[in-house]
């Protein structure tokens, strides 16, 4: 699909600035001059041809009550297949990628507070016969910030709102809160009042709906409601997991470092491993494999920090929202 200027800026929009109100797709006509119609059309398309993969509330899982870990596993090549399908079966389990590195897979897994995420790593691991299994929760959180600027210009400056640490503080929601967020995870429909049937299903006016959503967003138990995109559909063909080893006196100045790129959506420090010594993680998006190396090659220059590696995506095994409260 060739994306015109108002493609891009509609993407650049929905990524990031969302309305939740009664019609959003009119607010967002009016900030691009153009109909309500004509921004449901060029939805419509863009889901068609899989550049929009999904538009829903994006959550911070620890205000949930949610834990999270990365787990990185070597299997044999002949059973990575296997290995990886068996994995993508498991709830909780949401992104599942095959990387060019020893340890070669690399998936995330998240469950209630009450659930050993190290126990359920280890017999997953048992279970596919990988030679080495690590679960590798994080830390400290610089950034979590998944927007692909679609416009031609290079923006090399970042909000300050993307690259504060978000509050992971254990937050306590009543029963209407959890069902809001049941809602608010599904894909948003392309039509003019989307959150109408949101809130029917709740036996909520659409007003009461809009505005818990609203203090939800306020409080940092939803981090943005947004469209997410297919990075290869939308041209960013390259993505890079960085893994740096940064000594802890410098882990706050490198995070934050590294978080100020626009090409990075994701930083963390991680846990290490007698195995792994690497302990700070950026995610790197490029439209190539030279750019994320190129910028990896840069934050390195930037930081004076040598001993890293870059994970290269080879094979996309799952991608997919991670869904809470629907047990």
């Amino acid at each position: 699909m060739l994306l015109d200027i108002t493609d891009k800026k509609l993407l650049n929009l929905v990524q990031s600035d969302f309305p939740l109100c009664r019609e959003p797709f009119a607010e967002l006509g009016t900030i691009l001059d153009i109909s309500q119609d004509e921004v449901l059309k060029r939805l419509q398309e863009l889901k068609k041809e899989k550049i929009i993969r999904i538009i829903n509330a994006v959550f911070e899982s620890a205000r949930l009550g949610y834990n999270s870990t990365l787990v990185a596993m070597h299997v044999e090549e002949q059973h990575v297949e296997e290995a990886a399908n068996f994995i993508n079966r498991q709830p909780g389990v949401s992104h599942n990628y095959l990387r060019d590195h020893y340890f070669n897979l690399w998936f995330t897994l998240s469950a209630s507070r009450d659930t050993s995420l190290d126990a359920v790593a280890a017999q997953l691991g048992e279970a596919v016969a990988a030679e080495h299994t690590l679960s590798l929760p994080a830390r400290q959180v610089f950034k979590i910030m998944v927007y692909f600027n679609m416009l031609d210009e290079c923006e090399e400056r970042v909000s300050e709102e993307e690259v504060q640490p978000p509050n992971r503080t254990p937050g306590r929601l009543n029963e209407g809160e959890k069902g809001l967020v049941r809602e608010l995870q599904r894909d948003l429909p392309l039509e003019r009042r989307p959150f109408d049937k949101m809130a029917a299903h709740l036996g909520m006016d659409i007003d009461e709906f809009l505005r818990r959503a609203v203090s939800l967003r306020e409080r940092g138990v939803m981090r943005r409601f947004a469209a997410r995109l297919n990075h290869r559909e939308a041209g960013f063909s390259s993505n890079a997991l960085s893994c740096w080893k940064v000594a802890p006196d410098k882990l706050a100045q490198v995070g934050q470092v590294i978080a100020s790129h626009p090409q990075v959506s994701h930083c963390y420090e991680r846990r290490t491993a007698p195995e792994w010594h690497y302990n700070l993680y950026a995610m790197i998006h490029g439209h190539s494999r030279e750019d994320c190396g190129s910028l990896a090659l840069r934050i390195s220059e930037e930081t004076g920090i040598k001993d890293y590696v870059l994970l290269y995506s080879v094979k996309e095994y799952l991608r997919r929202t991670v869904r809470y409260f629907i047990d």
